[in-house]
C-alpha cells in the first residue's frame, strides 16, 4: 500500500491540510491574544496629585488594565480633567470631608464582603461584614454610614432578592440594626409583610433619612421616611426607588419605572420630586435605563453610571439636569459611584 502514488497523494494532502488548519489556528488564536491584550491594557489617564486637596468628586475606576476599581478623584470644577488615584480598590464608595467609606469583595478560597472606613490618608479606622454582594452605600454629614447588600440575588429586578441595609456609625458602632425590622407605616396604618427589603438610604440629619422599601407580595416599592430614634418608616410615595436628597433639602432624586404593564424587565427612568409639592418631573431625556442611585453635582444637576454596551466591566459616570430641560452627557469617563466631597 505504502508505494501506491494514489495513496501517497492522499497522504501528503492530509498532512498539508493538517499543517495549514494548525497555522490558521495558530494565527487566530495570536489574534484573539493581541485583541485581549489590547482591550485589557491600562488606559492612560491623565494622573494629577493635588485633587484631594480641594472640592472633589470620588469613584471608582473603571479604565481597563492596573487602575481598575480603584478610588479616584477629580476637582469638582473639572470632572473631565485629570484624576488623583489612590491605593484603595472598591465596588462601592461614599465620601464626606476626609471620611471615606468603601464596599468591597474579597475574592478568595471563600469569597468574602466588607464595609471600610479610611481616614484622609486613607487609612483604615473601622471595618465591618457584609453579609453578601454589595449594593449600595451612603456616608451623612454627622457620621453615619448606611450600608445595603444583597443576601440573596444580585439585581432589584430578580424576584425573590432579599437585602440587609443597616446604619453604623463611622466607628462601626451599629445604630439601626436591620432597616427591615423596624416599623413600617402605609397610610398610617403598621403593615409587617413578610418579604419587605429596604434599600437606598439617602440621609437628612443625624435621624431622619429616606429609602425605598418594597413588598413582591403586595406590590409595591415606596419611598419611605425614616426615623432611627422612633425606628419607623413612613410611606411617602410609591414606586420610587432609591432616592438622593438634593444639597439645599428640598427635592428627592430617584429611579423610576416606566416599563409598560406587564412588562418582566423594568424601564428605570430619573426622576426628581419636590418635597413641598409632591410633584413628580420625570427626567425622560435619558432614554437609557439607569439601575443606579443618583448623586447630586450641586442643585441642579444629577450624575449617576451607566455601563458601556460595547465594553463589559466599564462604566461612565453621566450628568443630567434636574429640571427636565436638558439631555445626558458624560460627565466622569470611566468611572463608577460618584460621590461629591465639598
Amino acid at each position: 500500500m505504502s508505494g501506491n502514488p494514489a495513496f501517497r497523494g492522499r497522504l501528503m494532502f492530509a498532512v498539508l491540510t493538517l499543517v495549514v488548519l494548525a497555522g490558521t489556528a495558530w494565527y487566530v488564536a495570536a489574534d484573539f491574544q493581541r485583541a485581549r491584550a489590547e482591550r485589557n491594557a491600562p488606559t492612560q489617564v491623565e494622573v494629577a496629585e493635588d485633587v484631594l486637596d480641594g472640592p472633589h468628586v470620588l469613584f471608582r475606576g473603571t479604565a481597563p488594565g492596573d487602575l481598575y476599581g480603584r478610588v479616584a478623584a477629580v476637582a469638582l470644577d473639572d470632572l473631565s480633567g485629570p484624576r488623583e488615584v489612590t491605593p484603595v480598590v472598591c465596588d462601592r464608595v461614599s465620601g464626606q470631608g476626609s471620611t471615606t467609606v468603601c464596599l468591597r469583595t474579597r475574592r478568595g478560597v471563600v469569597t468574602t464582603y466588607e464595609a471600610e472606613v479610611l481616614d484622609e490618608a486613607w487609612r483604615t479606622t473601622a471595618t465591618w461584614p457584609l453579609p453578601g454582594v454589595p449594593s449600595r452605600t451612603r456616608l451623612s454629614p454627622d457620621g453615619l454610614v448606611a450600608t445595603t447588600a444583597f443576601v440573596t440575588g444580585h439585581s432589584y429586578s430578580q424576584t425573590g432578592f432579599s437585602t440587609e441595609t443597616t446604619v453604623r456609625d463611622v466607628d462601626g458602632t451599629e445604630v439601626s440594626g436591620n432597616l427591615e425590622d423596624f416599623t413600617l407605616l402605609v397610610d398610617g396604618e403598621r403593615v409587617a409583610p413578610v418579604d419587605r427589603n429596604v434599600w437606598g438610604v439617602t440621609f437628612v440629619d443625624d435621624r431622619n433619612f429616606y429609602a425605598t422599601v418594597r413588598s413582591q407580595s403586595l406590590g409595591h416599592t415606596w419611598l419611605v421616611r425614616g426615623d432611627l430614634t422612633e425606628r419607623t418608616l413612613v410611606t411617602v410615595l410609591d414606586g420610587v426607588e432609591c432616592p438622593s436628597l438634593s444639597p439645599d433639602g428640598t427635592r428627592l432624586a430617584f429611579k423610576r419605572d416606566v416599563a409598560e404593564n406587564g412588562s418582566a424587565t423594568p424601564h428605570w427612568t430619573p426622576a426628581v420630586l419636590d418635597l413641598g409639592t409632591l410633584e413628580i418631573t420625570v427626567l425622560d431625556a435619558e432614554q437609557r435605563t439607569v439601575d443606579d442611585q443618583l448623586t447630586w453635582l450641586d442643585d441642579a444637576t444629577l450624575l449617576y453610571g451607566l455601563p458601556r454596551a460595547d465594553e463589559p466591566g466599564t462604566t461612565d459616570v453621566w450628568s443630567l439636569p434636574a429640571d427636565g430641560t436638558g439631555t445626558p452627557a458624560v460627565a466622569i469617563p470611566q468611572a463608577w459611584s460618584p460621590s461629591v466631597v465639598g
